[in-house]
């Protein structure tokens, strides 16, 4: 069959503009992750105008050309909706010209573009000093060794019946979660507000031992993350141990997020030594704690009750201030079961997420050297 060596900006042509009578608002806004998704923006448009905004129809590409300090990725997204988004001008945008829809599948395109050897490309390949980019013009440059069109449809079937099923199972998470914020809602109207003072109590045990040799800190989607702060005193760093909370007292009304996160492992982490461990008391568990605050509608208060520094900090006991609804032990009960539930669900959907990613530079191999023979 033989492969067919070309370069990327012959079967591409740039994107610009398309929302100047401003026909899309802000729920079409997007931003885009480094795991290669486009993610609803968090920023702040009020009052932003949305005419000098890009638009990214069905089919096409978007990707922020500011590399640098970007965990050594690139962000790039394929729309494989059927809704035109919108993307800050900053970034560029790009679909397959005429030629290039006779050549090139969209779906092979992504999943040349979602390996870690573009990463590794485009970084090599970014310019500048403070703030490195990789423009357009840098894609446009690349060279692909492009299998037949039958060949590229054969291998996007396999990836997409593996993408098919992971967003079939995230469904199915989504619709748990819905049934417990229902639930949830339930409960303020039937339970005992309480403050969370009344049901935590702070631990403080130190690594002075070197128990713990990594360190770790709280991402917005409250979860451990390992630490990129430097480590050299982590003797002093607080431990968690399995069961106990941290909490994250500052920036809460920077990033809109209470940073508290549950240690559900079998391991003691160590965290930082400005943040609080906690611990459940009077029989209450610490995942009723955790989907009550893992609810938007409890980030917005936190944000609204964080205090006017420039951490716009969430102090501990401010944050043990705030009232939480205590429904029946037997409501109780059905929620923690949510919890450990959807907990399972999003560590599967996570794995499933990164055997797609891992997918990608075994199908592009398997279709280069099927179109080689």
């Amino acid at each position: 069959m033989g492969l067919n060596r070309v370069r990327l900006g012959d079967l591409i042509e740039p994107c610009y503009g398309g929302n100047e009578d401003g026909r899309y608002g802000v729920d079409a806004v997007y931003g885009i992750s480094v795991d290669k998704e486009f993610i609803k923006t968090k920023a702040d448009l009020n009052g932003v105008s949305l005419k000098s905004y890009i638009t990214v129809e069905p089919k096409s590409f978007a990707f922020v050309m500011v590399t640098s300090r970007n965990g050594g990725k690139i962000s790039v997204a394929f729309n494989h909706s059927d809704r035109t988004i919108l993307v800050s001008s900053f970034n560029a945008v790009f679909r397959l010209s005429n030629r290039g829809r006779k050549e090139l599948l969209e779906e092979f395109l992504f999943m040349y573009l979602n390996r870690s050897e573009f990463d590794r490309y485009a970084r090599m390949n970014s310019w500048g000093s403070a703030r490195e980019r990789f423009y357009l013009s840098d894609m446009s440059d690349i060279i692909i060794d492009l299998p037949p069109i039958e060949v590229q449809r054969k291998y996007v079937a396999i990836y997409e019946a593996m993408l098919a099923n992971q967003r079939a199972y995230e469904r199915g998470l989504d619709d748990l979660k819905l049934s417990c914020d229902a639930l949830l809602d339930r409960c303020k109207r039937n339970g005992t507000w309480e403050p969370v003072g009344k049901y935590l109590q702070e631990i403080d045990v130190r690594n002075s031992d070197g128990m713990c040799d990594v360190a770790y800190g709280i991402n917005i989607m409250k979860e451990f993350m390992v630490s990129k702060a430097s480590s050299d005193d982590i003797l002093r760093y607080k431990l968690v141990a399995p069961g106990q909370l941290a909490y994250s007292a500052m920036q809460t009304g920077r990033d809109r997020c209470i940073r508290i996160a549950l240690n559900d492992t079998g391991d003691t982490l160590a965290v930082s030594p400005a943040y609080s461990v906690l611990e459940t008391k009077n029989g209450f568990d610490a995942r009723l704690l955790m989907m009550w605050f893992s609810r938007s509608e409890s980030d917005r208060y936190g944000w609204f009750l964080s205090d006017a520094s420039i951490r716009a900090n969430l102090d501990l006991d401010r944050f043990l201030e705030i009232e939480l609804p205590v429904p029946k032990q037997t409501v109780q009960e059905t929620l923690c079961d949510f919890y450990s539930s959807m907990r399972i669900r999003s560590q599967v959907n996570d794995r499933l997420k990164a055997q797609l990613k891992d997918i990608c530079p075994i199908l592009i191999r398997g279709s280069i050297e099927e179109a080689s023979r």
